[in-house]
C-alpha cells in the first residue's frame, strides 16, 4: 500500500526551480529517438551506463537524488496521443532517473519499483524529454542499465 502511495505522487513530484547544472543543450551521451503515440516495440529500451559526478539533489533539489552526468544520457522527442508516457530504467543496482520535460520542468524518481525509478504522465506532452540515469548512494559509481519508454506501464 505504501509502495502505491509513494508511486502514485511520483508522477506529480517535480522541482518547479530552473537549473543550470544539467545542460540539456548538450548532445545526448547515448543516442535520441523519436516516437510518436501507439509506439511499438512498447517498451522501447536502451541500454545505458547510468551515473555521473553531479548529485542531482544538490543541483536540482526537490525529489531529486543520485549521481547523474552534466550532459544528458537520453534524448526522447514525444509525440503525444491519448495513452500516459512512463520513462523509467532497469538495473541489478540502485538507479535514480531525472527528465527535463518538454514544460520545462524537472521530473524525479528514485525505487518507483523496488529499487528501479520511474516517472510517468497521465496526458503526455509532446516534444523534447532529457533523461539522465543516476546512481544512488555514495561512491556509487557507474551501473549497467536499461531506460524503458513505455505508453503501457511495463
Amino acid at each position: 500500500m505504501m509502495k502505491t502511495i509513494i508511486a502514485a505522487t511520483v508522477a506529480v513530484a517535480a522541482c518547479a526551480g530552473a537549473s543550470f547544472a544539467q545542460n540539456y543543450s548538450l548532445n545526448p551521451t547515448f543516442g535520441s529517438t523519436n516516437l510518436s503515440a501507439g509506439f511499438a516495440p512498447d517498451p522501447y529500451t536502451v541500454s545505458i551506463t547510468a551515473g555521473g559526478n553531479i548529485d542531482a539533489g544538490s543541483a536540482l533539489g526537490g525529489s531529486c537524488r543520485g549521481m547523474i552526468a552534466n550532459a544528458p544520457d537520453y534524448r526522447l522527442n514525444y509525440n503525444a496521443g491519448s495513452l500516459p508516457l512512463y520513462i523509467g530504467a532497469r538495473s541489478n543496482s540502485d538507479t535514480t532517473i531525472v527528465v527535463n520535460a518538454p514544460d520545462g520542468r524537472w521530473y524525479c524518481n528514485d525505487d518507483a519499483n523496488g529499487l528501479n525509478p520511474q516517472v510517468w504522465w497521465s496526458n503526455p506532452m509532446s516534444g523534447q524529454y532529457d533523461i539522465w540515469i543516476g546512481t544512488y548512494g555514495s561512491g556509487s559509481g557507474m551501473a549497467s542499465s536499461t531506460l524503458t519508454i513505455s505508453e503501457l506501464g511495463h
